[in-house]
């Protein structure tokens, strides 16, 4: 096969009905694979070029003539040179009078020049119907078509925005941000030279209030990330469950247990038992040592 054939798929269906014909000044890459198109899409193409001779590339339903002879054959000309080179154009004023030329060409920096390409273009040839197209396709697109697949748009359809979707993935990050951030800093406090310079209070109050706001916001963040699915069938393959339900467990037991140990009638007897409180003391308030000593 010749490796530099094209993909020669039609574009549209055979049509009887003739079409006008199209010139294109230029015979490089994204000339002639420009050109190719139009010739798939049913469209007589006549390329303008310096050498008359036709290259192997062009392809070979198209007639390459000189700027001049193309141009009178067709009221569409499309400018697939660079701007360097628009200055032979001014020679074909009287003959591209009233004829739309369409510049494809774009320039390697911005503000290269003091004025675009097109406007350029239009105080060349006065005369002529100047308008900009086909300057965002590459050459490699146009000729890649249909073996492209990410370029071709079969439907054109906007779907409408589920909110729902969009607010269980804002929370998503937003809850998994929060929680890496207070695990990040759970983290430094742990650390020798960090835990030897906070007191007790601020030592307690890090790993003890911010470690449950942390596991609190990091097992929101999986739970809104399972969403509808744990009570899909689907998400149970082999009647297992996957990695990150599994991962809920712990987490989720060491919340309900918590949140039961926070009720007044909990919280207060496990207060005071931390504090040294004993229901019967293996040993009598000193108090009572004392007056009994002293009776003694």
């Amino acid at each position: 096969m010749n490796k530099n054939s094209y993909n020669i798929m039609a574009l549209t269906p055979n049509t009887s009905n003739k079409r006008e014909t199209v010139c294109i000044f230029g015979t490089g890459d994204f000339g002639r694979a420009l050109g190719h198109k139009l010739i798939q899409s049913g469209y007589p193409v006549v390329f303008g070029s310096r050498n008359t001779q036709t290259p192997s590339l062009i392809p070979k339903d198209a007639e390459v003539l000189s700027h001049t002879e193309a141009a009178q054959k067709a009221a569409i000309i499309i400018i697939a040179i660079q701007r360097q080179h628009y200055s032979f154009l001014t020679s074909l004023a009287e003959i591209l009078h009233g004829k739309v030329l369409v510049d494809v060409s774009n320039n390697l920096k911005i503000n290269q020049y003091p004025e675009s390409n097109a406007e350029y273009l239009a105080q060349l040839v006065p005369g002529a119907k100047v308008v900009k197209a086909f300057n965002t396709v590459s050459a490699w697109a146009l000729q890649s078509g249909t073996l492209d697949a990410s370029r071709q748009a079969l439907k054109n359809e906007t779907e409408p925005l589920n909110t729902t979707n969009a607010w269980l993935s804002d929370s998503y990050l937003a809850l998994g941000i929060l929680g890496f951030s207070l695990f990040f800093l759970l983290g430094i406090t742990s650390l020798p030279s960090v835990s030897n310079n906070v007191n007790w209070r601020e030592f307690r109050f890090v790993q003890s209030k911010l470690g449950y706001l942390t596991l609190i916001l990091c097992t929101a963040h999986t739970l809104v990330y399972g969403g509808n699915r744990f009570l899909s069938p689907s998400s149970y393959r082999w009647y297992l469950p996957n990695a990150y339900m599994l991962s809920l467990i712990v987490p989720c037991i060491v919340l309900v247990v918590k949140f039961v140990l926070i009720f007044p009638c909990l919280d207060k007897p496990l207060t005071r038992i931390r504090q040294g409180w004993e229901r019967n003391p293996q040993y009598p308030d000193k108090s009572n040592y004392i007056i009994n000593k002293s009776a003694v």
